[in-house]
């Protein structure tokens, strides 16, 4: 399946063209955005890496509807398409990854109404965290709030020098929303989690290594050529092995020790099949 991103009359479609397996009957276009509007995500493709970038650039690449829909076209494109192993997704500008939620429509008719209803129908975070390709964030300048959260949903994610991480709901009398309470205290500890959701504070990108929020620290003019050195190394491994190797690490999450093992155990045999060609 070849999938396109290409601008019309300030616009954006992306199109996937006819493909059917045996696991889904798509066979064609997943969404077409025809209506005339800014293009709030750039989708590129290269040898099997999928570039995805937030692109409000003056907004701080804060996420609104418009955002939300394309990036659910975009993923939902990239998880049926063979030409895909490894997703990066970064931001748009010097500035920030993503500042978080556009609170220019927080608490806006019919805005507020939408946004509940776009987030229980499309479940952006959910679609992430189950995407059958390893996600890489690129992160650079400010991860805030939901942008933070959309990073915790990447299986790996590398930063800046000058990258920022947080989640200052608080401080609007609000609570971390998009998996922040869940996904931070499962990647960097119970006791770390609370005192960046308690203060609300942000912390700098050697702190976030130390704590493990993120895998690597570079400076801000390797970032984009690591990631791809990282995703590069990720698309040498079989693709089935790794995505039995991520199931095996996200549903062992939810389990007892014991279970996990027990999950451990029929992945890895199912991997074995696979090699033996059985």
């Amino acid at each position: 399946m070849a999938l396109t991103s290409r601008r019309k009359g300030g616009g954006v479609k992306h199109v996937a063209d006819e493909y059917t397996n045996s696991r889904q009957a798509c066979q064609t276009a997943i969404l077409t955005l025809a209506t005339p509007m800014p293009d709030t995500v750039i989708f590129e493709k290269s040898e099997g890496i999928a570039w995805v970038t937030l692109n409000r650039p003056r907004q701080l690449n804060a996420l609104n509807l418009a955002m939300r829909d394309e990036l659910w076209a975009v993923l939902e494109a990239v998880q049926i398409d063979p030409d895909v192993g490894v997703v990066i997704i970064k931001g748009a500008g010097n500035r920030a990854f993503s500042s978080g939620a556009d609170i220019s429509e927080f608490g806006t008719a019919p805005s507020y109404v939408e946004a509940r209803r776009a987030r229980h129908e499309r479940d952006l975070w959910g679609l992430m965290l189950g995407l059958e390709k390893p996600l890489i964030s690129a992160v650079h300048g400010f991860a805030l709030g939901a942008g933070c959260e959309m990073s915790l949903c990447c299986d790996l994610r590398i930063a800046s020098e000058d990258a920022r991480f947080g989640l200052p709901e608080v401080n609007l009398g609000y609570i971390p929303s998009a998996g922040g309470t869940q996904l931070l205290p499962r990647t960097v500890g119970p006791g770390n989690a609370l005192l960046m959701i308690l203060s609300g504070d942000p912390i700098d990108a050697q702190t976030a290594l130390d704590y493990g929020l993120v895998q690597w620290v570079v400076p801000r003019d390797q970032l984009y050529s690591r990631a791809e050195e990282i995703a590069r190394k990720v698309l040498g491994r079989p693709p089935e092995v790794l995505r039995l190797a991520r199931e095996a690490v996200r549903r062992g999450r939810e389990m007892t020790l014991a279970e996990g093992l027990r999950i451990e155990a029929t992945l890895a045999a199912r991997a074995l099949r696979l090699r033996s060609g059985s």
